[in-house]
Parts: structure tokens; C-alpha cells; sequence
């Protein structure tokens, strides 16, 4: 699958342990920044990540920066992104197979690498269910 991953300087280290994992996994990686630990904008990188979702670039994202709350904001912010902040896999199945969405969205201060990779684990393998949830998702795209 290709997968887009972006984050801001708190979650870096998370990136680059997770863009490693996927890569053994199979996946293809699109890396959208940043590229250290000096501090940078987290809604940058949010948008860069629902650019690339809408785009095509990739099928599924991964948004992280220190509670993922601030860089899933941001993502959000594009139609065609819906970002679940998850913080186990559970929220990581349902995000997907109820809500269809095409990223999460991590936090790096309160989640360890090995919960990290089994949320990515159960996004990237969830399908949506359809059915009764396809029109609650189909609202979503409906202006408030």
C-alpha cells in the first residue's frame, strides 16, 4: 500500500522508526517531512499530508506531532480527509471500518513505538464495512 507519513519536530523520532517498519512491511513510504528536530508548524505538515490524500499520492496517511491532536486539525481541515486521532487499535479498526478514514493520526508524547505500529497495523488492514455507515460517512461530506 502506499502509505504518506508526515510530522512535526516533536514526533520525528517516531516518524523515522515507523517509516523503517513500513518499509519492512511492504509498503511504499511517501515521506513528507519534516526532516529533524528544529521546531516547525504542525499544520504544515497536515496539509502537506491531506494534499497528498487528495492527490492520489498515497492511499492512506499517517499524521503525527506530540498528541496528534494538533496535525489531525489541521489534515481534517481538507474535504477529502478524514484523520482519526487513535491511541490503540481498537480506535484504529473503527476509524476504518466505520468512519473511512483515510489517516490517523498519532501522538508521539503519549504513545510508545511498539502501540504505534500495531494501531498503523490495524488501520492499513481494516476495510471499511459499508452499509449502514457508507451514508453517516457520505454526510461528512456535506458543508456544516
Amino acid at each position: 500500500m502506499r502509505v504518506a507519513i508526515a510530522t512535526d519536530h516533536a514526533a520525528f523520532a517516531l516518524k523515522q522508526e515507523l517509516k523503517a517498519w513500513l518499509n519492512e512491511q511492504g509498503h511504499a513510504v511517501l515521506d513528507l517531512g519534516t526532516d529533524g528536530t528544529a521546531s516547525v508548524d504542525y499544520p504544515h505538515y497536515g496539509r502537506k499530508l491531506a494534499e497528498a490524500l487528495a492527490a492520489g499520492q498515497a492511499e492512506r496517511g499517517i499524521a503525527l506531532c506530540g498528541s496528534g491532536i494538533g496535525i489531525m486539525i489541521a489534515a481534517n481541515r481538507h474535504p477529502a480527509v478524514r484523520c482519526a486521532l487513535v491511541s490503540e487499535p481498537l480506535s484504529a479498526a473503527l476509524a476504518r471500518s466505520h468512519n473511512d478514514a483515510n489517516a490517523i493520526a498519532l501522538g508521539a508524547r503519549l504513545i510508545g513505538l511498539d502501540m504505534a505500529k500495531r494501531c498503523v497495523a490495524t488501520f492499513l488492514a481494516t476495510d471499511f464495512l459499508g452499509g449502514r455507515h457508507a451514508a453517516r460517512v457520505d454526510m461528512l461530506k456535506e458543508p456544516v
